[in-house]
């Protein structure tokens, strides 16, 4: 098992700021190459602590406010228009990123890209449905519309 230090919160292994063992070749071959995490050193125990501190400011602090952030994700109707064959088939697919965006410019709460996720990838027109994870006990579900552009 290999020490890492996670900089970024990776879904079903931890959070930014916390050190988990993890297989030589998953650390070395998908998380430090992607930026997820680097490698445990006794000098970056310190960096720890930074992280820790840049997540606190970014996450949504309590329970109630996860709520009311779910309460209000779910009353935005998102709509995504992108560019698409006869089929109805995307040139490409919808990212997490594209969701957020849209999601913002809908009238709706900032969201990081990192709490969207997408089961799977989204690449036809029309009704999708996609979960913001917004607490550890909180995830609040989209419907999403795709149109043509």
């Amino acid at each position: 098992m290999s020490k890492i230090i996670l900089t970024n919160e990776v879904s079903g292994l931890g959070a930014a700021g916390d050190i988990v063992d993890v297989k030589p070749g998953y650390a070395r071959n998908y998380l430090i190459p992607r930026g997820f995490a680097i490698a445990w050193t006794k000098g970056g125990e310190k960096d720890v602590e930074q992280i820790r501190r840049a997540r606190r400011i970014r996450e949504i602090h309590s329970l109630d406010d996860a709520n009311a952030v779910k309460a209000q994700l779910q009353s935005v109707k998102v709509k995504l228009s992108t560019r698409a064959g006869d089929t109805g088939r995307l040139f490409g697919s919808i990212t997490p990123a594209d969701i957020a965006s849209a999601i913002k410019s809908a009238g709706g709460p900032a969201v990081d890209k990192r709490r969207v996720e997408v089961a799977a990838p989204i690449k036809t027109l029309g009704a999708h449905k996609v979960s913001v994870r917004l607490h550890a006990e909180v995830e609040a579900v989209l419907d999403i519309e795709v149109v043509a552009a």
